[in-house]
């Protein structure tokens, strides 16, 4: 059958009839069966030829190109000048996150982020190292790198070793997308009870230390930087209560009350170091002998260590974990959240609002009201150890 068309064109016409006809000549197809492992080999191998770390893999006389031909000076290196904008703490931690750069972007060369030309960054650099960080590592870690390399890149255009246009599109990369659990857990008051009986059990000098330490960690909620920055000068007593001036994160100082159980600790730790002008926390060496050295953070970490294996507990804490633990305690006893912000000499809310516990003990209480019908099989693990004779008889 034709039919004829405006310009006098005669065109087949196929009917419903033989479509079905022609095709159900073919012989059936059985539809696909979904197989989860062969399906993710396909798409990685589909994926491989445009992953990131193929961005960033280039001839070694390519990738020499970002490497500083002579050594340059410090006042002059994009690097040096922005890390020496930094504190120590996150001088440190940048730090270690421009040599992770570093090597990415050099293919893997062994050199520090003082060996590399930062000015010499483009777009296409940043784009597919954005994507490499998405890849490998956590979102924060991977945006905490970005950081990193933002304030680089901007030392070296402030440096004028930059344009201005080339800074802005070597910077206009977004962030890593995502969201991940609090780190850390919350110490149950038993545990808190075990550790300072371990402290009380000790008859030397060190024991009334670690008791004022792990009290300040927890009733006042300090950080280890804060704690072992502490001086003598910095404790005001007062009539079964005083007050701390803590020396918070970026030079930023807060009054934190000393009350209950924290005060006595603190008091008799004093009563035994003396009250003379120093550091609050001071190194204690063998044969029970003081010294006037200031504790370190690392060292804080030890001496909780050793206590939570003298308490007997099985599940490991950071000193860190006190302090997520006062900030969750408080919120729990329904302090008012701006309240505990200022306490915990948090610069933001939201930052506070991440130690909230009682969104986590809503959705508990809401998934208690479904009711899961279960009733135990014949297998079960429960009925595996009863003995065959007593099932048989049953």
């Amino acid at each position: 059958m034709t039919e004829m068309t405006d310009r006098g064109v005669q065109i087949p016409v196929v009917e419903a009839e033989e479509i079905f006809l022609q095709t159900s000549q073919f012989p059936a197809l059985n539809p696909p069966i979904y197989n989860e492992k062969e399906n993710t080999a396909r798409q990685e191998a589909e994926t491989a030829p445009y992953r990131a770390a193929d961005a960033l893999v280039r001839p070694p006389e390519a990738a020499a190109l970002l490497q500083l031909p002579d050594k340059m000076a410090l006042d002059q290196n994009p690097a040096a000048v922005y890390l020496a904008g930094l504190s120590a703490g996150s001088r440190r931690t940048m730090r270690a996150s421009l040599n992770t750069i570093a090597s990415l972007l050099t293919n893997g060369a062994q050199i520090d982020a003082f060996a590399l030309d930062w000015a010499r960054l483009r777009f296409s650099h940043t784009a597919a190292l954005r994507s490499l960080l998405a890849e490998r590592y956590a979102h924060s870690t991977a945006n905490k790198m970005l950081a990193a390399l933002r304030g680089t890149l901007k030392a070296a255009w402030r440096l004028g070793q930059m344009s201005a246009e080339e800074y802005q599109r070597a910077c206009d990369v977004g962030t890593v997308q995502g969201e991940t659990l609090p780190a850390g857990r919350a110490i149950a008051s038993g545990e808190l009870i075990g550790l300072m009986a371990a402290c009380a059990q000790t008859e030397k000098l060190a024991g009334a230390r670690d008791a004022a330490m792990l009290a300040l960690l927890y009733g006042c909620g300090l950080r280890r930087a804060e704690l072992v920055s502490l001086d003598v000068a910095d404790f005001e007593a007062g009539n079964e209560r005083g007050t701390l001036k803590v020396q918070g994160k970026r030079n930023k100082q807060r009054r934190v009350p000393v009350v209950g159980g924290a005060v006595e600790a603190l008091t008799d730790w004093l009563s035994v170091r003396g009250t003379e002008a120093g550091p609050l926390f001071v190194r204690i060496r063998k044969g029970d002998r003081m010294t006037g050295e200031r504790l370190t953070t690392q060292a804080v970490y030890h001496v909780l260590a050793q206590r939570v294996s003298e308490a007997g507990i099985t599940v490991a804490c950071s000193p860190h974990d006190l302090r997520r633990t006062f900030i969750g305690d408080l919120l729990d006893a329904g302090a008012d959240i701006a309240t505990v912000q200022k306490l915990a000499g948090h610069a933001n809310v939201t930052t506070t609002a991440r130690y909230d516990r009682r969104g986590e003990a809503t959705k508990r209480k809401a998934a208690q009201m479904l009711h899961v019908p279960y009733f135990k099989g014949k297998r079960s693990p429960a009925l595996s150890d009863v003995p065959k004779e007593q099932t048989e008889a049953e």
